[in-house]
């Protein structure tokens, strides 16, 4: 299993010379992928159904006890069959969408790279492995956002989602660690079957704070939802994929996935609860403000989103069956509306859905298509999303904490997301013909594969609902649950509450789009209350870190070595200085048991030192520099230690000869100094001097642990045949640091290799061809 997902990572590499081999067929080639998947992961579906757990376990780093373990349940096989299965048809589409798009191939490696990444975080096992597959979808979901490259607003689109998702992942990162030592363990199987003590685990609160924060960012609840609309500035594949069916699921994935471990307290209750119903109203609302159809469809999914993370807070059995239901029927019917989207867009040049209409009879095919999945988005039997609907509606009344709230705030949500589905079929469709910039005519077959099998799976659904529950639906709430469940869905269930509700917000919502043009020119009234938002707070938060970088800039990044070294000696004074005068009180005792030559060594290197510092000459400076290197070399030898002062000898000879060698090249002595600086830089170097000594009094003295010299002496010889004891810890004990200064080492080289190479161009011999230099100057 990781070996077929993890393949994806080599599939995105060679993608250049698949596009090299393969042409304009290379997206159909690239979605076998994805398909080759699902088809597997159909063949598992039969054991998972049957309340299995598939556990697929490949050693990593056995001496640490690392493995990669990938875990598929319920709620992981749908949430793989929704990455793959869409995948396809996304890729699919992409080939039409994108043909003849000069980065099509950057395109191919980035959106495959992804859909391994979305895989690997479904159905990661570890906490480690999951926080990694996190942060590489927030890595290529950046890539894919900022792919207009050369479009600025792609750029910042691209730079805010970014921003505010890697924001969360680092809260995610601390919480997963919190959950780690809560629950003494780094499998997410492990965790969750000890659900009582994470719950009453001191940490239970700041983790859970922690894990939301993370959760929230990428699923874009409120106050994080402004980064979803803006990422539309991204191709309609890449909408169609990342924010609808995958991406922007990642928050929810792990909230279904933590709910049998955190959920059920009052604190996730509470958030989760009162955050879903804020998010999913205010989706619905902001929905209402635009015109761009990819901007209205932007904001029903953050609607979605915040009912999906509405319903994991109420948390009932009811509520959970609720959950996944409308999960599925939201990928399909959301993945189908954007790729009509960006057919419109593509066929017609215009993305204004009051700038477009009467396109039915051009575009029969796609109409038809968009009919069905917006039907599904507002509710309308006999499509799934219908059901979806009213088991949110039955969820709601049965909620137990703040029902008055979340009812208020989902019935308002329904009713505006009826508009806002009514406004994105009927607007383009239907009315009065609109010319549009491009003259309009049906899509090709790839581009409309992608929304015609979502459509028919939305309608499949509804019409035998029974497909669905009782075998995918009923392993994924089971999951989610923590226990068995069983799921059982009918389009009918009489007349009741949840139907009313749905009847209601029928009528309402599309009295609301028959007057749409209106209300929505009341709504930008608001807009200078819209304009102090959340999105605002992340722009002054942006414009505040670019002050501060100016002031630091200017004033310790001002181009002087001296205040760099000066500002980083004072910092680990403060610092180390602290810890060890305040906190720990070093106990030491200072012997004066010196030999004459120990003294005369060292008063040679205080000379030498001294001199350095206050000659004029530039060449006595060199050479007093010399002289306290060798005499370091010389303790080294004088205290048993030949090959560090050989070391020492070589170092300090090469350095006086490139010393001397530059010199004549070097300016004059110069005071660029006042008095009060260099009385400042000796006080500063005089407590680093005074620090250091100190540290290594504190070292000689403390004794709080076995020397592990004595370790290496004894295992020089049996474990690595070496009687050279430091050769041996440089190559074997320390080998990977070694072979890190090896590199470094060799990086320099070629780089100064490099640098040497790079000459100018010789200037041009005096009186040679004039002519040809003023025209060559005239070219220029």
């Amino acid at each position: 299993m990781q070996l077929a997902v993890l393949s994806g990572f080599v599939l995105a590499a060679f993608a250049p010379l698949l596009q090299r081999w393969c042409a304009a067929r290379t997206s159909l080639v690239l979605a076998l992928y994805p398909a080759a998947l699902a088809l597997w992961l159909l063949t598992q579906l039969p054991a998972v159904m049957g309340g299995e757990v598939l556990v697929f376990s490949l050693e990593w780093v056995p001496s640490l006890g690392m493995s990669l373990t990938f875990v598929l349940d319920g709620l992981s096989m749908l949430f793989a069959l929704l990455i793959t299965v869409i995948g396809t048809f996304v890729l699919i589409y992409a080939g039409g969408y994108l043909k003849g798009h000069p980065d099509l191939v950057r395109f191919h490696v980035v959106i495959v790279a992804f859909m391994v990444s979305m895989l690997g975080l479904v159905l990661a096992d570890g906490l480690m492995t999951l926080f990694v597959f996190w942060e590489l979808t927030s890595i290529t979901s950046y890539l894919l956002i900022g792919f207009n490259h050369t479009d600025l607003e792609a750029r910042k689109s691209a730079r805010q989602g970014l921003f505010v998702t890697v924001g969360g992942g680092l809260a995610l990162m601390a919480g997963l660690v919190m959950l780690a030592i809560a629950g003494d363990s780094w499998s997410l199987q492990e965790l969750l079957s000890s659900g009582d003590v994470l719950r009453d685990h001191a940490l239970y609160l700041p983790m859970l704070l922690c894990l939301l924060g993370g959760a929230f960012t990428k699923s874009a609840q409120f106050p994080f939802h402004f980064w979803l609309p803006n990422a539309m500035a991204a191709p309609t594949p890449v909408s169609a994929y990342l924010h609808s069916a995958t991406m922007v699921k990642a928050g929810i994935y792990l909230l279904a996935r933590l709910h049998p471990g955190l959920g059920g307290t009052e604190a996730w209750i509470g958030i989760l609860s009162v955050v879903g119903a804020l998010t999913m109203f205010t989706g619905a609302f902001l929905a209402l403000r635009h015109t761009n159809i990819k901007k209205l469809l932007a904001y029903s999914t953050i609607m979605a989103l915040g009912t999906l993370t509405m319903l994991l807070g109420i948390g009932t059995e009811g509520a959970l069956i609720a959950f996944v239901t409308f999960l599925l029927a939201h990928s399909l019917y959301k993945g189908a509306l954007f790729m009509i989207a960006g057919i419109l867009d593509h066929e017609t040049g215009t993305k204004d859905v009051t700038a477009m209409g009467g396109l039915r009879r051009l575009m029969p095919v796609t109409a038809l298509v968009a009919c069905i999945a917006a039907l599904s988005l507002a509710g309308v039997p006999p499509l799934f999303g219908f059901i979806g609907k009213e088991l949110m509606f039955e969820s709601v009344l049965e909620a137990g904490s703040f029902r008055a709230i979340i009812f208020l705030l989902s019935f308002s949500a329904a009713i505006f997301t009826i508009a806002v589905a009514a406004i994105v079929v009927l607007r383009p469709f239907f009315g009065e013909r609109r010319e549009t910039p491009k003259a309009a005519h049906e899509a090709p077959s790839a581009m409309l594969a992608g929304p015609v099998g979502l459509a028919i799976l939305s309608l499949l659904f509804g019409l035998v609902p029974v497909l669905a529950g009782t075998g995918l639906l009923t392993a994924a709430a089971s999951a989610v649950a923590g226990e068995s469940l069983s799921v059982s869905l009918s389009l009918w269930h009489g007349i009741n509450l949840p139907l009313i509700m749905s009847l209601i917000s029928l009528a309402l919502g599309y009295l609301l789009f028959r007057h749409w043009d209106r209300v929505r020119g009341n709504l930008s009234r608001l807009d200078p209350l819209f304009a102090h938002g959340p999105e605002a707070g992340y722009e002054n938060l942006m414009d505040g870190i670019v002050r501060i970088s100016e002031w630091q800039t200017r004033v310790l990044q001002n181009g002087y070595m001296r205040n760099y070294i000066m500002v980083m000696v004072v910092v680990l004074i403060a610092l180390v200085g602290n810890s060890l005068l305040l906190r720990h009180a070093p106990a030491f005792a200072i012997s004066f048991d010196v030999q004459f030559h120990e003294a005369v060594v060292t008063g040679l290197m205080v000379a030498g030192a001294l001199f350095a510092c206050i000659s004029r000459s530039r060449l006595g400076a060199v050479a007093s520099v010399g002289i306290m290197g060798f005499c370091i070399a010389l303790t080294f030898i004088l205290f048993s230690a030949p090959d560090l002062g050989i070391t020492q000898l070589l170092v300090e000879t090469l350095t006086v000869i490139l010393l001397i060698l530059v010199l004549f090249r070097l300016p004059r002595f110069a005071s660029l100094s006042t008095p009060l600086e260099r009385v400042r830089d000796l006080v500063v170097a005089g407590s680093m001097g005074v620090l250091i000594m100190l540290l290594i009094l504190t070292v000689v003295a403390s004794n709080q642990f076995v020397p592990v010299s004595g370790y290496m002496i004894e295992n020089s010889v049996p474990l690595a045949h070496g009687r050279n004891i430091v050769n041996v810890i440089l190559v074997d004990y320390r080998a990977l640091d070694t072979l890190g200064e090896i590199f470094v080492l060799a990086l320099a080289a070629i780089g100064v290799i490099a640098m040497l190479k790079l000459r100018a161009p010789k200037p041009e011999a005096k009186g040679a061809g004039k002519g040809q230099g003023a025209k060559e100057s005239a070219d220029g």
